[in-house]
């Protein structure tokens, strides 16, 4: 059984920084893409950053250069550091595992993957 549990979210002004942290189990970490969605109040999710089996990186333009998505294997963990906060970066952030045939370079389809609970990040300006 999948269990994505993130943790590491909280309220920071901008220009501030957060990590977010995603401890997988369940199924072989090794195997799977990684991903981090954002939820905004009301709205729906957006992929944020996804890293693939082979440690490839895919980021939303709006993160580039802000947002470094990482993962280690040997603690079958996620991470997400996220620097220069800003308020449109406030959300809901959600872990999501997908096996690596269904990976398609970290472009998966939103419908696909095993989701985690989420982490709530506030930005304040």
């Amino acid at each position: 059984q999948v269990q994505l549990v993130e943790s590491g979210g909280g309220s920071v002004q901008a220009g501030g920084s957060l990590k977010l942290s995603c401890v997988a189990s369940g199924f072989d970490y090794s195997t799977y893409c990684m991903g981090w969605f954002r939820q905004p109040p009301g709205k729906g999710r957006v992929r944020t950053a996804a890293i693939t089996t082979d440690g490839s990186t895919i980021y939303a333009d709006s993160v580039k250069g802000r947002f470094t998505i990482s993962r280690d294997n040997a603690k079958n963990t996620l991470y997400l550091q996220m620097n220069s906060l800003n308020p449109e970066d406030t959300g809901t952030y959600y872990c999501v595992a997908v096996h690596r045939l269904r990976c398609n370079g970290g472009y998966w389809s939103a419908s696909f993957g095993d989701w985690g609970q989420g982490t709530r990040v506030t930005v304040s300006s």
